[in-house]
């Protein structure tokens, strides 16, 4: 029998702070699915804006979710933080995440709402550098 296990995982800057800006936003958009791809996780969808990120993904069979947030969120700010060109104000994330299992039929909607962060929350998107 096959195992499908879909997840909305999403985290905040600590206190909510505009930590995130274009330089780091595509620092996290290259990492984020490159270590879940090492927990065994494959990134669906992202959605990042100042102050928080989500990711649609889809879980193996066994999978520790803790250790899983703490390699995205841990491992990114010291990623961002090494590279102080990226953010002078260095990058720290709040303590705790949400995740939610998404259902197989939910997962376009999903998704959706994942990538329509910027539009959501317009006071808090990104914008691109040229």
């Amino acid at each position: 029998m096959p195992f499908l296990l879909f997840v909305h995982l999403s985290w905040t800057t600590y206190e909510r702070r505009p930590m995130i800006n274009d330089a780091v936003r595509r620092t996290l958009r290259r990492f984020v699915p490159t270590e879940a791809h090492r927990h065994g996780a494959a990134v669906l969808a992202v959605g990042i804006v100042c102050d928080h990120v989500h990711v649609l993904l889809r879980l193996p069979g066994a999978f520790d979710m803790p250790r899983l947030v703490q390699g995205l969120k841990g491992a990114s700010a010291r990623l961002v933080n090494a590279d102080v060109i990226a953010n002078p104000i260095g990058l720290r994330w709040a303590a705790g995440y949400d995740a939610r299992s998404v259902s197989p039929g939910a997962l376009a909607r999903v998704s959706a709402y994942i990538a329509s962060q910027a539009q959501r929350h317009p006071d808090r998107a990104i914008r691109a550098k040229p």
